[in-house]
């Protein structure tokens, strides 16, 4: 099923149960969906509604930091569910061994020997991955892999 349709449905779902809280969150997400529609003046393709939803969780990611930074508990709270309703519609995540050996491959391709090429193992490794990994974890193991 489209995530557009989940979206959809599981809002239905969520004012069925009046469970307030994640009706908001999927609000604010097609919200935020209809809003790129409109000023793309096209229909968002999966890839497109994925690339959100990943802008949405990153933000929510950088903001939880700095709330538990200034120990506002119930912020961080909350943050941290609407990520995990975020994570609910973005692809599954790659475990380490899955991108690390993604990250191999796309160094034997590119050759690289040194940490002067990881910008091209990056741009062989950053769309295999979109969606499923997160460019800092990606950005780490790449250095990891290329400093041994």
């Amino acid at each position: 099923m489209e995530i557009a349709q989940r979206l959809q449905q599981d809002m239905k779902e969520a004012m069925k149960k009046k469970d307030k809280f994640r009706l908001s969150v999927i609000r604010m997400i097609r919200s935020e969906l209809q809003n790129q529609e409109i000023n793309n003046s096209e229909v968002l393709s999966e890839e497109d509604i994925i690339e959100i939803l990943i802008k949405e969780r990153k933000k929510r990611s950088d903001s939880l930091k700095e709330y538990q930074q200034a120990g506002k508990e119930d912020t961080v709270r909350d943050l941290e569910k609407e990520i995990d309703i975020l994570d609910e519609y973005l692809p599954e995540q790659l475990s380490d061994e899955e991108l690390e050996s993604i990250i191999k491959d796309a160094i034997d391709k590119v050759g690289a020997k040194s940490l002067k090429e990881m910008g091209q193992v990056m741009k062989v490794v950053m769309p295999n991955v979109k969606g499923r990994a997160d460019g800092k974890r990606v950005n780490n193991l790449v250095k990891q892999l290329l400093e041994n």
